[in-house]
């Protein structure tokens, strides 16, 4: 592959199409500029890099996405003024799920905008047969971001449209749902090719470019959706047994932007923002800071921690002040007196993981934080997954395995202190497994995980009941602008 050179100058509109896909792969500081003369004749990483591109549109890491995967869950709330998005509160806080709303409309157009990115990509590769190491990576490298998106929409939709693929006419995507079996079976091929020909790391110059590990812990997750531990405790020990990854010691570091793409990080939807180059950024962080005023303008406010999850906590587990910005409080690392709660403002916490350096806010001209990477797969998440899977299996080594991955994070979390968090030492399976899903729920707080999590364990309803939760909610409706294009081929789903 063809390094970044610095400084390099953009040179042709041509450039500034590849600048838009690429520059999330530089070092945080403007270090220079990749252009198409820099690109290695036959390389796909220019389309490539506009696959990447897709990853930081509004439906897939902003939004609709803390909407779907995090406002449903019973960690959060929408949040933000009592005023301010009223529909919404009663959409995803109360399930009271519609039909046309732009939230929902986005999600689900801007993650086919992004398979259709990476089925051209694919598509493209295949037709001129290149099967040089190079090529085979951008070709995994795409097939990842499809699997990712298609992994999205059938936990959030069910059944979907199955388009693998290139796009020419419009009217070429327009075809019935496949069943959520074929739907899996694509995702496994692509994680599997994706797995098998991404390098394990990259020169730092291409930092947050996909790799082995996020192929083989995105397939553990989607086996976990699918209650598969045989075949999710494998690809997860993969991960560990690449010795690529550990878990850092300063847990609240993690999320602050120092602690981007650092050891423990798997997979980051990568950001980047100056006050002059305003394209590349993400709304992420935007979406979730501190509703205020003047210098507390941190943005919507929406995407708010409830009282359920700040009393999940442990006495003394370091994490909750990891998790939780505190209103009307002077929290670290920046001690920065947080406003109070109101009566127009109601919210005692705000999302702390998203809480951005006063210092960048000033040099970067935003209050914003459109340069916070949005982490999705972390390493923590993966030894969760692993213990899960051994103790739902079963066994003596797999009991043995499960309770040494879950004190890894529990003895990073107390950070010894010995006071607090004892290690969890049952061999009963049902004890184990309700240990290990508290661990999840505290570990990854507002990490956009909790919901899935309930529903794959079959808990949501009872979990969720008081929210008016059904087991239909389990799936959103079917975009009706979708349904109406299609003109009956796209068929609602059936409990809608």
């Amino acid at each position: 592959m063809k390094f970044f050179k610095k400084p390099l100058v953009v040179t042709a509109v041509m450039g500034l199409l590849i600048l838009s896909g690429c520059k999330d792969f530089l070092d945080r500081e403007p270090l220079g500029r990749y252009t198409e003369k820099d690109i290695p004749a036959g390389s796909f990483d220019s389309q490539v890099f506009g696959v990447y591109a897709k990853m930081r549109s509004f439906g897939v890491s902003a939004m609709p996405y803390l909407a779907i995967h995090n406002f449903r869950s019973d960690d959060a709330v929408k949040g933000s003024s009592t005023t301010d998005g009223v529909a919404q509160e009663k959409i995803y806080d109360q399930f009271q799920y519609v039909k046309d709303e732009w939230l929902m409309n986005s999600y689900w157009s801007d993650h086919y905008a992004l398979i259709n990115a990476a089925n051209a990509v694919i598509a493209d590769i295949d037709s001129v047969g290149a099967t040089d190491e190079a090529t085979l990576i951008n070709k995994g490298e795409a097939k990842f971001m499809r699997a990712y998106a298609y992994f999205n929409l059938v936990r959030t939709y069910g059944e979907v449209p199955k388009i693998d693929f290139k796009i020419n006419d419009a009217g070429q995507a327009n075809i019935p749902k496949s069943p959520t079996t074929a739907i899996f079976t694509l995702i496994d091929a692509d994680l599997q090719e994706a797995a098998a020909t991404l390098p394990v790391s990259w020169d730092a110059q291409y930092i947050g470019r996909l790799t082995k590990g996020a192929a083989l812990a995105l397939h553990a997750k989607s086996y976990m959706w699918r209650g598969n531990w045989a075949s999710a405790l494998a690809a997860a020990k993969q991960v560990i047994g690449l010795g690529k990854y550990s878990l850092v010691s300063d847990y609240s570091g993690i999320f602050r932007e120092t602690g981007e793409n650092n050891a423990e990080s798997i997979f980051e939807v990568q950001a980047y923002y100056d006050i002059s180059q305003t394209g590349l950024g993400i709304q992420y962080s935007q979406m979730q800071g501190v509703r205020g005023s003047g210098a507390w303008d941190l943005g919507w406010g929406w995407n708010t921690p409830t009282q359920e999850l700040a009393d999940a906590f442990e006495k003394g587990d370091p994490r909750k002040d990891a998790t939780l910005l505190y209103s009307g409080q002077a929290n670290t690392p920046y001690n920065e007196l947080v406003p109070p709660a109101t009566v127009s403002v109601p919210r005692p916490y705000w999302n702390k993981k998203t809480y951005t350096n006063p210092t960048l806010r000033a040099a970067k001209g935003s209050r914003f934080g459109e340069w916070v990477n949005l982490r999705v797969i972390r390493y923590a998440d993966v030894l969760l997954w692993a213990a899960e899977a051994a103790n739902e299996l079963g066994g003596e080594q797999n009991t043995t395995d499960a309770l040494g991955w879950l004190e890894m994070i529990r003895a990073r979390a107390r950070a010894g202190n010995a006071a607090v968090l004892p290690a969890i030492t049952t061999k009963n399976q049902a004890e184990l497994r309700e240990a290990i899903r508290h661990e999840r729920r505290v570990e990854l707080g507002m990490e956009n995980e909790r919901f899935f999590d309930l529903v794959r364990w079959g808990i949501a309803e009872e979990t969720l009941k008081s929210s008016g939760y059904q087991s239909r909610n389990r799936y959103l409706p079917i975009p009706q602008p979708e349904i109406d294009k299609s003109k009956g081929v796209l068929v609602q789903n059936p409990e809608y």
